[in-house]
């Protein structure tokens, strides 16, 4: 089974529930993205608007003015990058600042023009499951069976953006652990990674320090605590098949993966 990509995470905004404000300085955000490939992340993934439970939207113009000189100069040292955004206007800027990858945590949904820049970009595009923004996120939380559902809401995300010329070798998913979802809904889509495999695209898991993680972690555990759980879940979302995982800590993810190579290697 082929070992998945390692997606480093490199938040460039001041309010980001993990790691706010260390890396928003230009050249603090860029020697970071370097770090992390040297580390083994396959992709850094650039984000400038923060995405957590409860967060506020900021204008596309402050977004862009936090990735787009990052990812540019990160793609000129030669990292493959992509661009964490709902918004159309900064996909289209950051890919051609040299972004490979749009991941856009809505699936296009957000903003009614990422579609056009997926189609004419020509970037791969991951598209996430998303059903509200994250200030009301919670609120949607509710299921028949989540697997099931997050499934059928994929599909037909991807088929509205294949209708209108996106190349579908080109999609992956990701069942958007986390966003509508609780605790439960987030284990059992982990479980069943294989049903979201079966709509024909690779598989991105994205877990890395979320708070599903931190409940299995004693009291006033800090975020990075949650980094041991998230290197689990990358050697058992390899073992299930994912394509990549996203992470923020890339040094225990190659640790795990280079477990999971071994145990695989002593079943030959």
């Amino acid at each position: 089974m082929p070992r998945p990509l390692i997606v480093g995470v490199l938040n460039v905004t001041p309010d980001s529930f993990s790691d706010g404000g260390r890396w928003d300085a230009p050249a603090a955000a860029i020697a970071r993205g370097i770090e992390l490939h040297r580390q083994g992340a396959d992709l850094v993934d650039v984000g400038g608007e923060s995405t957590r439970p409860g967060a506020d939207r900021i204008p596309p113009e402050v977004e862009r003015e936090r990735v787009v000189p990052v990812i540019a100069e990160l793609t000129a040292a030669g990292v493959t990058v992509s661009v964490d955004t709902l918004n159309g206007s900064t996909a289209a800027a950051a890919v051609e600042a040299g972004a490979a990858y749009i991941n856009d945590v809505s699936g296009g949904l957000a903003d009614p023009s990422m579609a056009a820049v997926v189609v004419n970009s020509g970037a791969w595009f991951i598209a996430s499951h998303w059903r509200g923004p994250s200030a009301s996120m919670e609120t949607l939380a509710d299921y028949d069976d989540v697997v099931a559902d997050v499934r059928d809401e994929l599909r037909r995300r991807l088929d509205a953006l294949i209708e209108v010329g996106a190349d579908p070798e080109r999609l992956i998913v990701d069942p958007g652990l986390g966003f509508a979802k609780r605790g439960e809904h987030n284990w059992r889509l982990l479980a069943h990674l294989p049903e979201l495999a079966s709509l024909g695209h690779p598989v991105l898991v994205g877990a890395s320090r979320k708070r599903f993680l931190g409940e299995l972690l004693p009291e006033g555990a800090s975020v990075e605590d949650r980094d041991a759980p998230t290197a689990v879940v990358s050697a058992l979302a390899a073992r299930a098949g994912a394509w990549g995982v996203r992470v923020h800590d890339v040094p225990s993810t190659v640790t795990a993966l280079n477990v999971v190579d071994a145990w695989d290697g002593g079943l030959a």
